[in-house]
């Protein structure tokens, strides 16, 4: 049995006999030379991961102003940090937005201007108390000028992370990139066979206290992160590391159309392989890697998993869905992945780096818990109304006139002989078509493709889906397409008025 400690591999990069392969090539090593040979001969395995994470911000602190000021709110280049910490410290997050400028720009880009020496403005109001008398302060400043930057990320570096499509008639904007109607594309993120965790699944060497590549300086693990499921493998690692140390080529802010910006981080974790457990655990292989892909089109915390597949598939350029060929991106650079993996190696190597162990192990077992929401969600079955009047596409629109008229309702929706939903006619429609002397069959002049929606949606997404397409209401359909009611914006009005 091979049984090494982490002093006898530090003595080895001390004095140049360390033997550092990267994640990928020990895959070759274990198959070539077996788990005990491979734990034998290998001393360190890197790893890297370079991908967005939203969950990272800076703590700073600013120094004293005179007359001083007791920071209430806080803005760097319009874009407002959290300062209820004390006078003058304050957490930026990389995913909160420009007042001015919008998803264009946010925390994570002041963070990376910072790094690349910009200046940035600021900008900070307060009450003023007798120890703190300014009410105001605008200023400018660089990373030097700050006493402390220190980036602190709550969650990174997920173990793996499930991929996404898109099942609808529409482009769809996320956090996972933009995904294509009707299964159109797949993403995904993780850098499969040299992704930290997945190297070490069960937290040998990964823990609090644990030294890392961080940005291309030296960091910390100082805990799981928010949201750790190692029980389900998306374990989750909570980071700390001085921004003046780090290289602007391992950190870069991004911004995702329609959803916001997120920092691009780069990661890397030395393990000591201390017996053949580790070995065995570090030659993992992007087909080893399972995750699922999911429906994005269900705006729904449960997404509905469309199908499994393992990194290699993904890495392939496509997979299959519904018998097709669907093509396959990355988020996340497996290019710079192995870059860092291959510095983080010089680094041990060349003695710049020393492995260490946690101080604290993380937790194993366990999974994320939902949100406890205390006041049940309403449903679209819960504030349409049943009262819908119909119209059959054959009819004049003259009889639609006439329907619209007795019944004082503006929109008609247009069925088949059996009760399925065909379109919808509003007043207006009604009214372009006399101006226009456009008098035949209903059919002629209603939409035809209708925004619809189901009675057990949720208000909130048929409301995001009306202002989306600027439409004032949409039929309700069952599974069948037969119509069961209408929702409109001003159901959702006297939703609201309810509420607040």
């Amino acid at each position: 049995m091979i049984k090494k400690s982490v002093h006898e591999i530090n003595k080895k990069i001390e004095d140049g006999s360390v033997n550092v392969v990267t994640a990928e090539e020990m895959v070759g090593i274990v198959e070539n030379l077996g788990v005990e040979g491979a734990a034998r001969e290998v001393d360190v395995v890197t790893t890297g991961t370079f991908g967005a994470m939203c969950s990272s911000g800076l703590m700073l602190n600013l120094g004293h102003s005179e007359p001083p000021i007791k920071i209430q709110k806080l803005w760097f280049n319009n874009v407002e940090a959290y300062s209820g910490l004390a006078a003058v410290d304050a957490y930026l997050g990389a995913a909160q937005t420009s007042d001015t400028r919008g998803m264009q720009y946010g925390g994570a880009h002041v963070i990376e201007d910072l790094l690349r020496g910009k200046e940035i403005n600021v900008h900070a109001t307060s009450y003023g108390t007798d120890c703190y008398p300014r009410k105001v302060l605008d200023t400018a400043i660089t990373l030097e000028d700050l006493n402390e930057a220190v980036l602190l990320n709550p969650r990174n570096a997920y173990q793996k992370y499930a991929a996404a499509t898109n099942s609808s008639k529409r482009i769809l904007n996320t956090y996972m990139g933009e995904l294509l109607p009707n299964f159109g594309n797949v993403t995904y993120s993780g850098a499969g066979v040299l992704s930290p965790l997945s190297n070490d699944p069960g937290y040998e060497t990964i823990g609090t206290g644990t030294r890392i590549f961080m940005g291309g300086a030296q960091g910390y693990i100082i805990g799981n992160g928010t949201q750790h499921s190692p029980s389900s493998g998306f374990g989750t690692l909570m980071l700390k590391g001085n921004l003046k140390e780090m290289n602007p080529d391992y950190l870069r802010a991004a911004s995702f159309t329609g959803y916001g910006t997120t920092l691009y981080m780069g990661i890397g974790i030395p393990i000591p392989i201390l017996n053949e457990k580790l070995a065995a655990s570090t030659a993992v292989r992007d087909e080893d890697i399972m995750t699922d892909i999911l429906d994005y089109a269900v705006g729904s915390r449960d997404k509905p998993v469309i199908k499994q597949v393992n990194y290699a598939e993904l890495k392939s350029g496509s997979v299959q869905i519904e018998e097709k060929d669907v093509l396959t991106s990355s988020l996340s650079s497996f290019k710079n992945a192995r870059k860092i993996a291959n510095e983080l190696k010089e680094w041990v190597k060349h003695g710049k780096f020393f492995v260490s162990m946690p101080v604290e192990k993380l937790c194993c077992e366990g999974s994320a818990k939902s949100m406890k929401q205390t006041q049940a969600v309403p449903l679209v079955k819960d504030v349409m109304s049943d009262f819908i009047v119909t119209i059959k596409k054959d009819q004049t629109v003259q009889d639609a006139a006439k329907k619209i008229w007795e019944n004082s309702f503006n929109h008609l929706a247009v069925i088949s002989d059996t009760g399925e939903l065909l379109g919808i006619l509003t007043a207006w429609d009604i009214s372009k078509a006399v101006a226009e002397n456009i008098f035949d069959s209903v059919e002629s002049v209603m939409t035809k493709k209708v925004l619809t929606c189901a009675p057990n949606e949720p208000v909130d997404l048929a409301a995001r889906r009306l202002d989306r397409y600027g439409v004032s209401a949409m039929p309700v359909i069952d599974a069948q397409r037969r119509v069961l009611g209408i929702i409109t914006s001003d159901n959702i009005s006297k939703l609201l008025a309810r509420r607040y």
